[in-house]
């Protein structure tokens, strides 16, 4: 049998609580009821179960580089530009926009740790 992914782990040099409250609000999913400011760890769950969570995890070590792995995320209910907005509004900054002419592509954020993320063009386009 083969296995299944539990966590997408999250290094943090700041408080894990406080990046946990940007990524769940971004996603629109709850934090674990035990979390609270201060914690070595804190968890965001898929509310329906079926995905991974999200584990961030305090680090004494700052971010070095660019990420090797990082979310790309398709908007539902919102064009591209309102979910960067959101998203911007929240804390991330922009990177790069890799929207091309035709509308395909993608904006490349990062979080308020700097890990990067990306927003790709979504079911409002």
């Amino acid at each position: 049998m083969n296995p299944t992914i539990r966590h997408i782990t999250v290094d943090c040099t700041a408080d894990p609580y406080d990046l946990a409250l940007f990524w769940s609000a971004l996603l629109g999913r709850p934090l674990a009821d035990d979390d609270k400011p201060g914690d070595p760890e804190a968890v965001i769950a898929d509310p329906e179960g079926g995905g991974p969570t999200l584990l961030f995890v305090h680090v004494g070590e700052e971010k070095a580089g660019k990420n090797r792995l990082h979310l790309d995320l398709w908007p539902t209910g919102r064009t591209r530009e309102e979910e960067v907005a959101r998203a911007i509004g929240l804390g991330a900054r922009q990177l790069a926009d890799h929207t091309r002419p035709d509308g395909t592509g993608w904006v490349t954020l990062a979080d308020p740790e700097g890990n990067e993320f990306c927003i790709e063009r979504g079911d409002r386009r």
